[in-house]
């Protein structure tokens, strides 16, 4: 799983999921709902739960260092 590719996606899952958590947090302290995938995708809930379910995957592959901005992944 370390081709060049696969890494670039991993990694910008992982950061699209840590902003969009971010934001909810964001938006808890406010009383609104800026939850950017729930926005964007909420008519659509199973494309909804396929984009959580793909940040979730991204971030399990990157703790567990099977794809990891070394040698094959430049992250610039």
């Amino acid at each position: 799983m370390k081709n060049a590719g696969t890494c670039i996606l991993t990694s910008v899952l992982v950061v699209v999921g840590a902003i969009n958590w971010g934001l909810v947090g964001i938006g808890m302290l406010m009383g609104k709902n800026l939850n950017l995938v729930n926005l964007l995708l909420g008519t659509w809930p199973t494309v909804e739960a396929i984009v959580y379910l793909l940040v979730g995957i991204a971030g399990v592959v990157m703790l567990f260092g099977l794809c990891a901005c070394k040698d094959k992944c430049e992250c610039k």
